[in-house]
């Protein structure tokens, strides 16, 4: 796997870089800037393009909009946003158009470079990755009615798989069985038109068909 970073904190870069070429994937570029990830996209051609929100100039939203472009300017290419913030009107945008190879998550989030690792890979090969306080946000902020096809328990289970919330931990708050929750998960994919893939989390799909509202 071929990958290039931006990232503007020269710790956590180097960070990066060290920690993927343990793991023999080729960091091809690490860059700080929003422009300099763009030409080194455009140069290397990588399979994944690793990006913070907040870089210069002004350190407000230049990785996401960069993001945002690199998905228009390469398709191919998979894009994993890696921020301490949720920055939601670019990120609505990432999350609600092609969703193969994309994933958001956030730094103080990441507990496990395993699982981290793993996630690379899911998201370079076509999946997705969300992590679910994102998507959380997302849903509050934007404050959208539910899907028409939806009923007003499946859009309580939506929410609360938007938390990040296990089956049994939706029947333990909805006070329902485990096989009720199971039934309401099944419609919603069903309505949803979600199928099963092997390298598509369906549950993240659902949550982001709901924020196209």
């Amino acid at each position: 796997m071929r990958v290039v970073i931006a990232e503007d904190s020269v710790l956590l870069r180097e960070g990066l870089v060290r920690l993927l070429e343990t793991v023999n994937i080729d960091v091809v570029a690490a860059v700080g800037d929003a422009e300099a990830l763009l030409a080194a996209a455009q140069r290397h051609q990588p399979d994944l393009a690793l990006v913070d929100v907040r870089m210069p100039p002004t350190n407000t939203d230049e990785g996401l909009r960069a993001a945002l472009l690199l998905r228009r300017q390469h398709p191919r290419m998979s894009v994993l946003v890696l921020s301490q913030y949720v920055e939601e009107r670019y990120a609505v945008e990432l999350l609600t158009g092609e969703t193969r190879g994309v994933g958001y998550l956030l730094k103080d989030r990441v507990a496990d470079v395993g699982e981290f690792l793993e996630t690379l890979h899911r998201v370079a090969g076509g999946g997705t990755a969300l992590d679910p306080e994102v998507v959380s946000q997302l849903l509050i902020r934007r404050r959208s009615d539910p899907l028409d096809g939806l009923t007003r328990r499946e859009t309580e289970v939506l929410v609360l798989m938007a938390e990040g919330r296990s089956n049994a931990g939706i029947a333990g708050a909805l006070m329902l069985s485990d096989s009720a929750v199971a039934k309401h998960v099944s419609s919603i994919f069903t309505k949803l038109d979600i199928t099963p893939a092997d390298n598509d989390h369906r549950r993240v799909l659902a949550v982001l068909q709901f924020l196209k509202v």
